[in-house]
């Protein structure tokens, strides 16, 4: 999420409180729950983002959440260092790995996770700040500029929502790259591990419904979508010139041909 649109969320969800509706559903990340949650601690609220939600001090744990929020989640941000250690048997050629981030999102310890895992493969991490299209498009320079052999990207509806910007650049600047979502190896990227985002849209849903018909959301523990897969782009990896390892591509759940 942007800027621009962070800035915006405290009087959005201002309005919503002024019109008393009923719940309120957070789909944007970790911003728009957390400034639910500043907004109100009667309207019920239900979240569906990839973060910890107990690191980011939205509920006090996932079984007891208490107060008037609840949610679901999805592994994305605990997957961060499952995702360098995929990238790095894919590119081990690469010292350097780029991590793209977003300084506005809220973070739940996977900066640190990132870096403990970087450190455990014996490579250097780069970390690159991202707020809105135009610096994605600079920290693709900066890794063109240093030579940077490969690029993580981290869990953010920023980046959710520039698919194609990221999938083009990667192409473009020839790095090798691991995304979060399937949806990237779907329109070009190189590979992906994570869960199924949809799952945690159902799952938040589901329980807007079941707040709806009278439940409280301090009853009801955040739920976690738990299905986990690894997404190979082929076509890519031949364009970058990378051969994957049997190994590798044996444990795939799906690859693009």
């Amino acid at each position: 999420m942007g800027g621009d649109a962070i800035r915006t969320l405290p009087a959005l969800v201002a309005d919503f409180v002024a019109r008393r509706v009923a719940v309120i559903v957070t789909v944007a990340g970790a911003p728009s729950a957390m400034a639910a949650k500043a907004a109100t601690s009667t309207i019920p609220i239900v979240f569906q983002l990839a973060s910890d939600p107990v690191a980011l001090g939205l509920v006090a744990s996932l079984n007891r959440p208490g107060g008037n929020i609840t949610g679901a989640t999805f592994l994305a941000s605990p997957l961060i260092a499952k995702r360098l250690e995929l990238l790095h048997e894919a590119v081990p050629a690469a010292t350097t790995i780029a991590y793209l981030v977003n300084p506005n999102t809220p973070n739940d310890g996977r900066t640190t996770d990132a870096e403990a895992a970087a450190r455990v493969l014996g490579v250097r991490l780069l970390t690159l700040d991202a707020r809105n299209a135009s610096e994605i498009e600079a920290a693709f320079a900066t890794i063109a500029q240093q030579r940077i052999g490969a690029l993580l990207t981290d869990a953010d509806s920023l980046f959710f929502g520039r698919v194609d910007q990221l999938v083009a650049l990667a192409a473009r600047y020839a790095v090798p790259a691991i995304y979060y979502g399937r949806e990237f190896v779907v329109a070009g990227g190189l590979m992906s591990y994570g869960s199924d985002a949809k799952e945690s849209y159902h799952l938040a849903g589901v329980y807007a419904g079941r707040i709806l018909k009278g439940e409280k959301p301090a009853d009801l523990p955040v739920q976690q979508a738990t299905k986990v897969e690894l997404t190979i782009n082929m076509k890519t990896a031949k364009a970058l010139g990378l051969t994957f390892p049997r190994t590798l591509l044996g444990r795939a759940d799906e690859v693009i041909e």
